[in-house]
């Protein structure tokens, strides 16, 4: 009988167990779960999936290309009354096969083929840089909802100090150690102080949904939020990643004006044909047969459009090179702008951590005061309310220094 509870005792443990890690979420989880559900992402997927699609469609281009093609005419002449049988031979039946080939197609295909592959390359930065924004967007968000978090059990651990002074100070108001004004001060603080914690659990529940909403999840059950672990990575930058777009503008650049050189060089063709092919007016069935030939042509005079679109391409090379330029000095000043503030931000806690050493060590003499009537509560108050501003005040340098690492990291690429 004892091995059945202990056994009962043991799975129970364990289920509450499982239930509780179930209940706590870090932002890798969220990060995830923004990946799989953004129809943005599985766009771009299937885009970059289209495009080595098209890259075969290019590759069969360059092959000799075969039809098959068919036709018949009749055109009767009625008492005299008809088509001049000279032009529409009466009547005529084709069946033919042909073929295809151009000779000198092969550098167009493979500047095809490159045009391709830059598109494809442009769709996967535009993957990259998607999943790049939904990460900051999403662990910016985290942030928001784990300080609303802590400020909740923040305000519940005043509220218990305050609970439990309360109940001391109500016993000492009986005892005409404390007057009954002062009593009722307290109590108007620690009623302040469970508005304050219901506020700041709605809080947390909205910054929570949100979350959820921002990651694609529907489930609206409490969670309890781990430390977000972030690290600013500072490291020399020899190539930036947000430089590749620039890099790719360029390719493809050169790429159209490749293409316009392609279009003012010879073309050669060849085609051959063979099936049967009569106008059904004489020994028909011998006139199967087959015919070869070919296409040439090449460009004299276009009214120098090539030089127009030349010109067009190097105004356009001109744009790109001023963008990635402002850009880079856009870039190099924002991660300077939040290093230095993350520095700042570093040097401050020392102070504030003093200034929370020093409000607790008042917090615990204050309250053997009270327990003798030595200190007015008015005086209690304000030291509890000190620590608080010095407590807030950490916990929102502490969360501020998250979301500058956070930029620093989305920049910093």
């Amino acid at each position: 009988m004892k091995l059945k509870y202990s056994l009962l005792f043991a799975l129970l443990g364990s289920f509450i167990f499982v239930k509780a890690q179930e209940r706590t979420k870090d932002l890798e989880f969220y990060l995830n779960q923004a990946k799989i559900s953004s129809p943005l992402l599985k766009d771009l997927e299937n885009q970059s999936k289209a495009a080595g699609i098209d890259s075969l469609i290019a590759e069969a281009t360059s092959k000799p290309q075969v039809t098959g093609t068919s036709s018949g005419l009749y055109a009767p002449i009625i008492k005299g009354y008809g088509y001049d049988e000279v032009l529409s031979n009466g009547q005529s039946l084709d069946a033919l096969l042909n073929v295809n080939y151009d000779l000198l197609n092969k550098k167009r295909i493979n500047n095809q083929l490159l045009s391709i592959k830059l598109q494809s390359d442009s769709i996967g930065y535009a993957a990259k840089i998607s999943a790049l924004d939904l990460n900051r967007s999403i662990a910016d968000q985290y942030i928001t909802a784990f300080a609303s978090q802590e400020q909740v059990n923040f305000n519940r651990e005043v509220l218990v100090l305050f609970r439990k002074e309360e109940e001391l100070l109500k016993t000492l108001t009986r005892s005409n150690i404390y007057k009954q004004s002062e009593y009722l001060t307290f109590l108007v603080t620690l009623k302040q102080q469970e508005l304050a914690l219901n506020q700041a659990e709605l809080q947390f529940k909205n910054d929570l949904a949100t979350l959820n909403y921002l990651s694609g999840i529907t489930d609206i059950a409490s969670v309890q939020l781990n430390e977000p672990k972030l690290k600013s990575e500072r490291l020399f930058i020899e190539k930036s990643f947000f430089g590749q777009k620039f890099e790719l503008d360029s390719l493809r650049n050169e790429n159209q004006k490749t293409a316009i050189s392609l279009n003012y060089k010879p073309k050669l063709g060849l085609y051959a044909n063979g099936g049967y092919s009569s106008s059904l007016v004489l020994q028909p069935y011998k006139n199967f047969g087959t015919s070869v030939g070919f296409t040439f042509s090449v460009p004299i005079y276009d009214g120098h459009q090539k030089k127009m679109q030349y010109n067009k391409l190097s105004l356009a090379s001109a744009t790109i090179n001023n963008y990635r330029n402002f850009f880079s000095r856009q870039q190099q000043q924002q991660l300077n702008l939040i290093s230095q503030q993350i520095t700042q931000t570093d040097v401050l806690f020392v102070k504030i951590n003093e200034q929370i050493r020093f409000s607790k060590g008042l917090i615990e003499v204050d309250a053997k005061l009270i327990h003798t009537g030595d200190l007015r509560v008015a005086d209690f108050i304000i030291a509890i309310n000190n620590y608080m501003s010095a407590q807030n005040l950490l916990r929102q340098s502490t969360i501020n220094r998250l979301k500058l690492i956070n930029q620093y990291n989305y920049w910093n690429r």
